[in-house]
């Protein structure tokens, strides 16, 4: 089962409105999803008994806090026999960056033990598992671009022109619940109905306090909106362009100083986790090894 790579894509936030906050301290939000071709990579091999080992370690972020490591024991809890398993994960997406690395990690851990373990559960079961990692994990889970309500949990799949994207790190963390607990965050955008936000003019309520807070951030994104418009995704730290095709987002790529770096990546309604699961069940791939 070593043979076998799972994705764990980037997401964007194409768009990202605070529109409250809930007497739990939780916000309401509305935002909408897309997926990257480009991302993490995860390796696993089942093991007899129950030990669950990850490799390499993340500096400075013990297994038991590491996310993939989580995600497989909550999975790990729900079968009827103990299995174990040996999890190599290339990482490349940045932490705190806001395009989704540590929870599409514990998506595809919980998509890839789903099908390797054979614990048989549902989508709905797995995303139910995943939102007790992170808001963002279900989406990654359920592997259609969607537009997100409620603090993230309430999904709806949606299509979206498939354009080229080029995203920009400006090495910086920033911590998402800084953000939210920031009372200069803006917290009173009006909700709107889907074919409204889709028709409207796109924009992150995150971006102004995030650009203060970080002026890495801002220098990223003035940078960048020198090229195309452009906007932070979640909560920061990367910001994004949208071209109409892969040569004229390379093209600002070369441009890039040298204290940022990027890549260019084409966005898709269908994350590379569920077509590769897909291509997993139709080749029989888990049962032949």
């Amino acid at each position: 089962m070593n043979r076998i790579t799972w994705p764990a894509p980037a997401k964007l936030n194409l768009f990202l409105h605070v529109n409250g906050r809930r007497p739990d301290g939780y916000h309401e939000l509305q935002t909408l999803f897309i997926f990257l071709e480009h991302g993490d990579t995860l390796h696993f091999e089942v093991t007899a008994g129950d030990a669950l080992t990850l490799s390499p370690a993340i500096p400075g972020v013990p297994d038991e806090q590491n996310l993939v490591v989580r995600a497989a024991r909550l999975l790990q809890a729900r079968l009827p026999a103990p299995k174990g398993a040996r999890i190599t994960l290339n990482k490349v997406l940045p932490m705190g960056g806001g395009i989704g690395g540590g929870s599409s990690d514990a998506a595809t851990t919980l998509v890839a033990l789903n099908e390797l373990w054979g614990a048989g559960l549902s989508v709905d079961e797995l995303a139910a598992l995943g939102v007790q990692l992170g808001a963002d994990v279900p989406v990654f889970v359920r592997g259609n671009a969607a537009f997100a309500e409620g603090v993230g949990e309430k999904l709806q799949p949606v299509t979206v022109p498939e354009r080229w994207y080029l995203v920009v790190n400006p090495h910086c963390h920033v911590a998402t619940a800084a953000v939210f607990q920031d009372p200069e965050l803006p917290r009173n955008t009006p909700k709107m109905g889907l074919q409204n936000l889709l028709e409207g003019e796109w924009k992150n309520d995150c971006e102004l306090l995030v650009k203060k807070r970080y002026p890495e951030v801002a220098n990223a994104l003035g940078w960048l909106l020198e090229y195309a418009p452009s906007r932070m995704t979640g909560t920061g730290a990367c910001v994004f362009a949208a071209f109409e095709d892969e040569s004229l987002a390379r093209e600002v790529l070369a441009k890039l100083p040298d204290e940022l770096t990027g890549f260019v990546a084409k966005g898709v309604n269908i994350s590379p986790l569920l077509r590769a699961l897909q291509q997993v069940r139709e080749s029989g791939l888990v049962e032949s090894v």
